[in-house]
């Protein structure tokens, strides 16, 4: 059998390395350690949220598991951005830009430090998809451990959570809570550790995840403060082994099919429009052709059918009490919905790490069953139309209705509107446009949750539409258009809108459009001009220098296909090329 320690071997049984040895006998490795495989623990823990303040708990129980299975596991630590934190606010221009730092970092330390293998565990939105971009770019033996979801908090006898607090904003501005009941709700909210609750965009990515095969069964909907947690933590190390023995990497695991899955998911769940951007950026990473169009191929033929929050009322801990993330997928697989054939990090495929499941019954009600779905077709659309020829995302549960028209209401930033909103600005029937909120725009492409939370709230949530180029939270819900593609800060047709421009959008023909002839909007191009925004330096300059379109995933890496890259690496480095043949 070939080693499994063939990258930390490279200074470890290289006595012209002595700095080295000397480095990792100073941090407390003996010689039998200094044989055995090295895993790279990524925690993204930190104090300051729910979703992260317990991973550097869990990263200990990971490392204990690792142990145990005969390989030294080393915990390192990433960043993390609390999303619900910085909602409204100048910092959620740095959630998106987060996922590439997190990326970057991991990539780092596990190629400079020549780890055989990795754990990430990781707890919020963006630390997710950028483990599994660094997994992606690294393609060594490697499994992610999702933190976990919170349990819902508890409000004059009903249930709340993150979201909650958002809406009771909008309930107190109109009037129909008052300042105690708006405090009681922020009080109890969050309930401990653990990622917000719904199917948001935290539990959207960790069920996509699960189902692309990279993290263990369950590890989606095992509660943050669980028994099954915990023993999933240890359980790690045994499938690290198992993983460094077959060298079993993601890129083996990852194919069309996976992500195919990924997004079947995504729709029937309701998840989040995030999905989109942080599955192409992971298909990217992968080297696999994902876009725009296989959301939209896959929505026309997929029925949504779980009654989850942010539109429906169950959350993450409902499904972990029916049985778990696998008793769905084995529902799907036996619908013909999943292809059972894609490998995953247990060793086995699909089909085989669900033979013992039973199928979720949808007489449980957190599903509806096929005959009788929530929506016949997915939620996820992929518009196109003179105002976004480049594409945009809608969330469509069919509660909202699925066409709207109305006259636009132009804001230059998320701010603005939050400030017509308070006002009592906003009629029902109008289309709030967002701009200048993209990816290089914002920077960094925030979130509107503050907005549609504080509109749906205020009552007008099912009668007023929001078009942004930047981004909504998974628990937006209502009739959102978002990604508008090509962004306005840089000159997209969504730089051009008026007050009073006549605005369709139909989620059956996947149209949104300007009822502007197009001599007018040449005209108004011809005098726009970007306008003089804040001029962000550090990790926002390099952003917004750097980033793609949402269409494209706001990645700002290009992949190397892995022929070239291997190229590379025995031209660049020998010693490592040999240890990999040996």
């Amino acid at each position: 059998m070939k080693p499994i320690n063939k990258y930390s071997r490279i200074i470890t049984e290289d006595e012209s390395q002595p700095s080295s040895l000397a480095m990792l006998y100073g941090a407390g490795f003996n010689d039998a350690d200094l044989r055995k495989a090295q895993v790279g623990i990524a925690s993204s823990g930190f104090e300051g949220n729910p979703c992260n303040m317990h991973l550097n708990a869990l990263s200990e129980l990971i490392k204990q598991g690792i142990s145990a299975a005969g390989l030294k596991g080393l915990v390192f630590h990433t960043i993390g951005v609390s999303d619900a934190l910085s909602m409204g606010t100048a910092g959620m221009r740095y959630s998106l830009p987060s996922r590439d730092i997190i990326a970057d970092s991991i990539e780092t330390v596990v190629s400079a430090q020549w780890y055989d293998a990795l754990v990430p565990v990781m707890g919020c939105d963006k630390n997710m998809p950028g483990a599994i971009i660094a997994m992606c770019r690294l393609n060594r033996p490697s499994l992610m451990v999702y933190g976990g979801t919170i349990k819902a908090g508890q409000y004059e006898g009903r249930a709340i959570n993150i979201l909650s607090t958002l809406e009771a904003y909008g309930e107190k501005l109109a009037g129909s809570i008052n300042e105690e009941q708006f405090r009681g709700i922020i009080r109890n909210a969050c309930s401990g550790a653990g990622a917000c609750g719904g199917m948001y965009t935290a539990n959207t990515m960790a069920v996509a995840i699960e189902a692309m095969g990279l993290s263990l069964p369950y590890s989606s909907s095992n509660p943050a403060e669980s028994n099954e947690k915990k023993e999933e933590c240890l359980a790690a190390g045994a499938f690290v082994r198992k993983l460094l023995e077959k060298d079993l990497k993601p890129r083996d695991i990852l194919t069309r099919a996976s992500f195919e899955n990924a997004i079947t998911m995504t729709m029937i769940l309701g998840g989040s429009t995030n999905a989109v951007l942080h599955l192409i950026a992971i298909a990217k990473a992968a080297g696999i052709d994902i876009g725009l169009d296989d959301f939209q191929r896959i929505s026309d033929t997929t029925p949504l059918l779980a009654d989850m929050k942010p539109s429906g009322k169950y959350v993450m801990n409902d499904i972990h009490l029916a049985g778990g993330t696998p008793r769905i997928m084995k529902l799907l697989l036996e619908e013909g919905r999943l292809n059972g054939d894609c490998m995953t990090v247990t060793g086995n495929t699909i089909s085989e790490n669900l033979k013992n499941v039973r199928p979720l019954d949808t007489a449980d009600a957190i599903l509806r069953p096929f005959s009788a779905p929530l929506k016949k077709t997915g939620h996820l659309q992929i518009l196109y139309g003179n105002l976004a020829p480049g594409g945009a995302v809608a969330k469509i549960t069919g509660k909202e209705g699925e066409k709207f028209e109305g006259p636009a209401r132009v804001f230059d930033d998320e701010p603005s509107a939050i400030e017509m909103i308070r006002n009592n600005g906003i009629r029902p029937g109008d289309v709030v446009v967002i701009r200048y909120e993209g990816p290089k725009g914002g920077p960094g492409m925030p979130e509107m949750l503050k907005t549609t939370a504080a509109l749906t709230g205020a009552g007008l949530g099912k009668s007023v539409a929001v078009i942004t180029d930047g981004r909504f939270s998974g628990g937006t819900h209502g009739f959102v258009i978002g990604h508008v593609t090509p962004e306005a800060y840089e000159g997209g047709v969504i730089a051009l809108l008026k007050d009073g421009d006549l605005i369709s959008i139909d989620a059956v023909t996947n149209t949104i459009s300007v009822q502007v002839p197009e001599k007018e909007l040449e005209k108004r191009r011809a005098h726009w001009q970007a306008p003089d925004k804040i001029q962000y330096g550090g990790v926002l300059y390099k952003y917004r220098h750097t980033v793609s379109s949402a269409s494209e995933g706001c990645v700002t890496d290009a992949f190397v296909p892995a022929a070239a890259a291997a190229g590379a690496s025995a031209q660049k480095t020998k010693i490592l090329s040999d240890a990999v043949k040996n």
